[in-house]
């Protein structure tokens, strides 16, 4: 087994729009599984890669051990029955499954990104990437990518922002939020999980952070949980005041705060992450946050849990809302996004 350090990302994810989607057929997930196998995890014959799936995504979990298996011997699969929530732990025997594999690929129902199992396999040394509330249609298509490329794209987002002091995001549509990192790390969501230890969300592309603080007002006009892609005329508005959400404008989504706040009190509220899309392959906002918080050109920020992307709360939610066609200021000062290809 190669043991070693790495690092990782997450998200919440959305419902995915099938009048979207509707002209893709997926007729074969070979050639997906294939890229996530060979070119996002670089599976080596004398490693162990385990799959890790629920009952509602087997089809997709099968297809990755069929990949895995063309590369490695040492290749297994592990079932068992959707997790109710986000962050919801697997079954023990699961977790001590991750913790001792070479390698792991996670599509679930429900995001095991934040979980104490995904956590402590990659303390062990096993490298991986969830691949939560994917369908059929976002893995052909959001694996369909130059992870090589997108790669290229945060080491350019990362230089600009690393040593930023405050980042403003604003937008025509009412956004206009100020996000301190503070003395927290920004992390960089390639795809390439080539390091032991080192996590990732496939498909990927993200550059992000776990601010210490933020002040401001931001507007979804993108993708958010519950409602998958909004319609033109539904905007989210999130008020902030020093990390902590003080009013959602869309009560649906408030109604999911208002539950995670009965476990986690304040916690729940916390100003999660800061990110920056990208993925240059994504053209379209599709109704997956998964997917669509990658997209080149886009920013999103979150709510609740950030304790394992470099930030203290540890809560039962974490919610992403993705925003249009922004502008990002550092420390003042405009900087370019990356755009769709």
């Amino acid at each position: 087994m190669r043991r070693d350090d790495g690092s990782r990302t997450d998200s919440e994810i959305g419902s995915l729009n099938p009048e979207t989607l509707s002209a893709v057929r997926v007729t074969d997930l070979s050639a997906p599984a294939r890229t996530a196998v060979e070119q996002c995890l670089d599976l080596d014959a004398e490693e162990s890669c385990l799959v890790v799936t629920d009952d509602k995504r087997e089809p997709i979990g099968r297809a990755l051990y069929e990949a895995a298996s063309a590369v490695t011997d040492d290749a297994g699969i592990v079932q068992f029955p959707p997790r109710a929530q986000h962050a919801e732990e697997p079954p023990e025997p699961v977790a001590a499954a991750m913790r001792e594999a070479d390698t792991f690929l996670a599509p679930t129902t429900k995001s095991l990104s934040h979980t104490r199992a995904r956590s402590a396999a990659c303390e062990a040394g096993a490298r991986g990437a969830t691949l939560p509330g994917i369908t059929e249609e976002v893995f052909t298509v959001g694996l369909d990518a130059d992870y090589a490329e997108i790669a290229s794209e945060c080491a350019a987002v990362l230089e600009r922002v690393n040593d930023a002091e405050e980042i403003r995001v604003t937008a025509d549509n009412g956004t206009d939020i100020t996000v301190e990192p503070g003395s927290r790390a920004w992390h960089e969501d390639t795809g390439i999980v080539h390091d032991a230890g080192a996590f990732s969300n496939l498909p990927a592309g993200e550059v992000f952070v776990a601010p210490e603080t933020a002040t401001g007002t931001y507007v979804v006009d993108g993708t958010i949980s519950p409602h998958g892609l909004l319609e033109e005329d539904h905007t989210v508005a999130v008020t902030v005041e020093d990390g902590y959400v003080t009013d959602f404008s869309d009560d649906e989504v408030a109604a999911q705060f208002e539950r995670a706040s009965e476990d986690a009190g304040r916690d729940a509220y916390n100003l999660a992450e800061l990110g920056i899309g990208t993925n240059v392959a994504v053209t379209d906002l599709v109704g997956s946050v998964l997917l669509d918080e990658k997209a080149a050109g886009t920013v999103h920020i979150a709510v609740g849990d950030n304790a394992s992307i470099g930030g203290e709360t540890d809560a039962p939610i974490h919610s992403d809302g993705v925003i249009r066609d922004p502008t990002v200021f550092v420390d003042g000062e405009e900087i370019s996004l990356p755009q769709p290809e």
